[in-house]
């Protein structure tokens, strides 16, 4: 093990295991990935997101940046929490001395992630055949926006999207799921999270990244695999796929998202105003909760309006149910209902904005840098 790699290593640790601010214990896997090289190629959000949660389990990331640095500099302070940690360096991409310093730490890494269009990496002289001669255990991944066309992979896929621009907003909308985000009034609502981003490309390249690893350590081959943040996001759309169809099995037409299932449609399964002009958000989905609901609402004459005792809701009776819910939420003030549902457990909570989120209890041990792990080791 390189001098780099264990203070890369130690660094990663301290991040993890201890708040900064607080001293407060919040994540002991940072073991987990040691001995892991990843050289990170990519900027912006993506790939520098996938290779902070590589970092914060334990794995050695060596981020290169071209000449003129990670355009998600500029952004301060989401830069420091995207890539503290990180070991970082500065090559020109078109140059022959930075590319063979690029290899140079490929030639015993474990990992390359880049954000580059199909060909980019031929172009720069970092294709597959070409590391995979230096390094035949080397695991390439790849975050593109649209995936790759029948002739850059070994599926039959044929589009011409694989050479496109796109960002966030546009993996989004070519999905189907920035569709699914609408207000009840139908209106297109505009998200503030980066779901293709986050979901459709960090996440889903650490998967396909980790995967490869392991199947990488037993057969001795690598292998270049490309993400497509499009493609995941729409194969995460698996609920509105079905419940669009179930809507439509008993209403007759294909549902809009605001009146699918989970979408706004059940009166036990959306969100309601509060007299201050906040929302309640409302998950009683299953009959216990529901009729839990009710008693805490003083509304016990609802107890048994729900769709799994048959009351559908394309129904006037549903609607009518909804009607005398939202009423009553409208009548008292977020804070109101919130000491309500303290002491009842019916999945009922208040849409809190991101500086409640921050200083909620869930939420005490984050870091400096505002960030709690979505794991814990169970003592």
């Amino acid at each position: 093990m390189t001098e780099l790699m264990v203070n890369s290593t130690i660094h990663s640790m301290l991040d993890s295991v201890t708040n900064t601010s607080t001293g407060l214990m919040i994540d002991l896997m940072a073991d987990c990935l040691q001995g892991l090289r990843v050289v990170d190629l990519t900027r912006n959000l993506p790939g520098p997101f996938a290779t902070r949660l590589l970092a914060d389990l334990g794995a050695e990331i060596i981020k290169i940046e071209p000449k003129n640095g990670d355009p998600a500099r500029a952004f301060g302070e989401l830069f420091k929490a995207l890539n503290h940690g990180k070991t970082t360096e500065s090559h020109d991409f078109r140059d022959p001395q930075g590319i063979a310093a690029i290899k140079a730490h490929l030639k015993d890494a474990d990992v390359m992630l880049d954000s580059f269009r199909p060909g980019v990496l031929k172009g720069m002289g970092l294709d597959a055949k070409t590391l995979h001669a230096i390094n035949p255990k080397l695991v390439m991944v790849s975050i593109t926006g649209y995936g790759l066309a029948s002739s850059d992979s070994k599926t039959e896929i044929n589009h011409d999207w694989a050479d496109k621009a796109g960002h966030d907003i546009n993996f989004m909308a070519m999905s189907g799921v920035l569709d699914q985000l609408k207000t009840a009034s139908g209106e297109q609502a505009m998200p503030n999270v980066q779901f293709a981003d986050l979901a459709g490309g960090s996440d889903t390249a650490v998967i396909a990244l980790l995967a490869a690893v392991f199947t990488a350590q037993r057969t001795g081959k690598g292998r270049h695999v490309a993400v497509s943040m499009t493609h995941s996001l729409y194969q995460h759309m698996v609920m509105p796929k079905a419940t669009g169809t179930l809507v439509k099995s008993f209403s007759g037409q294909q549902p809009e998202p605001q009146h699918d299932f989970l979408g706004g449609l059940l009166p036990c399964y959306r969100l309601y105003k509060t007299s201050d002009a906040r929302y309640m958000a409302i998950g009683s989905l299953e009959l216990k909760f529901w009729q839990g609901l009710c008693e805490a609402l003083a509304l016990p004459e609802l107890k048994n309006s729900h769709w799994q005792l048959g009351v559908m809701p394309n129904t006037s009776e549903s609607q009518a149910v909804a009607k005398t819910v939202s009423d009553k939420f409208a009548s008292q003030t977020l804070e109101h209902w919130q000491q309500v549902f303290a002491l009842v457990d019916v999945c009922v909570t208040p849409v809190l904005s991101l500086s409640e989120a921050k200083a909620h209890p869930l939420f005490a041990h984050q870091d400096a840098y505002d960030a709690t792990s979505g794991w814990q080791q169970v003592q």
